[in-house]
């Protein structure tokens, strides 16, 4: 019973991790599109993330629209949670290669899910509302918009029928299965802490 208790913790203590790493990543690539930033929804994220990257943002300034300090609190996060689980595990220490390699593949998976879920809701708001003025369709359509422009500009629409969706959903799952995976096999450590 107790271990059984011990695991739960554990997978808690990660899922909580994860939906925080989300949440750092969507205020990554918030900036990262240009989002309205004074959208309530941006505003909140902002909020939310806020303790975890101001003191970042004072040593690491943005890169173009790259909010690298955002992208090193995501890695920092997803790493210690790792140290974090095999700590409280009774594993002691993972290995440095392992944690980093497994830490880049979280991050990089985050953002990954973030445009997979943030296409899904652009395709359901397209049939049902396409002219939908929430301040969540908009910044969905903001999100999505950089990685669908130039798609867009390789494969035009068939009349009313836009296939970009579908090469992005390729090419996301072509990064997730090659990129992400192989970082996270060459960790070695569970995916389930990688966050797949």
């Amino acid at each position: 019973m107790g271990s059984n208790l011990g695991s739960a913790g554990l997978m808690l203590v990660n899922t909580l991790a994860s939906v925080y790493l989300f949440v750092l990543m969507l205020r990554f690539l918030l900036q990262f599109s240009q989002a309205d930033y004074y959208n309530p929804m941006s505003q909140g994220v902002v909020k939310a993330t806020q303790p975890v990257v101001a003191p970042l943002q004072k040593l690491l300034r943005p890169v173009g629209r790259f909010d690298v300090a955002t992208l090193f609190a995501g890695f920092l996060l997803k790493a210690l949670v790792i140290i974090l689980v095999f700590q409280l595990a009774g594993f002691g220490m993972p290995p440095l290669q392992g944690l980093l390699l497994a830490a880049v593949a979280g991050v990089l998976n985050a953002i990954l899910k973030i445009y997979f879920f943030a296409l899904i809701i652009m395709i359901i708001l397209s049939w049902v509302a396409p002219q939908a003025s929430h301040p969540g369709a908009l910044l969905v359509m903001q999100i999505v918009e950089p990685i669908m422009a130039p798609v867009r500009r390789v494969i035009p629409s068939l009349g009313m029928i836009d296939l970009s969706p579908i090469v992005v959903f390729i090419a996301i799952n072509l990064l997730d299965g090659l990129v992400v995976g192989s970082l996270a096999r060459a960790a070695g450590l569970p995916g389930a802490l990688v966050g797949f």
